[in-house]
């Protein structure tokens, strides 16, 4: 693999693991601003730990090494969470750069997919 495909890998994955464990905590412990963030969107405080917990996960799973299957899981509930963000955000007509951030979050998951490593495959 060529170094400038695996620094970008890396990169892609860091970023991609940080935009989400950083958020997964904040809702496990229920930060307020994305408590309230999170209701406004419609979505019930039951849900907000759940949440949480699965962007920590994913977000160690990425990095891992290993754990083929469960790391294509977790780039897939990245993807699917920050397309429904982005769908969350636009049913209430947020402003458009609210929109579009959850898509670039996902853009450098699928970045972080693309350039993984044959040894990070299944």
């Amino acid at each position: 693999m060529k170094r400038s495909r695996l620094v970008a890998y890396w990169v892609a994955s860091v970023a991609s693991a940080l935009l989400f464990a950083v958020p997964g905590c904040a809702l496990l412990i229920g930060l307020p601003h994305f408590t309230v963030e999170m209701a406004r969107l419609g979505y019930p405080t039951y849900l907000l730990a759940p949440f949480g917990l699965l962007k920590i996960l994913s977000a160690i799973i990425v990095l891992a090494p290993g754990f083929g299957r469960l790391k294509e899981w977790a780039y897939a509930g990245m993807v699917f969470d920050t397309i429904f963000a982005a769908y969350s955000r636009a049913a209430l007509h947020d402003p458009l750069p609210q929109i579009i951030l959850p898509l670039v979050i996902g853009g450098v998951a699928l970045t972080s997919w693309a350039l993984r490593p044959t040894t990070r495959k299944l």
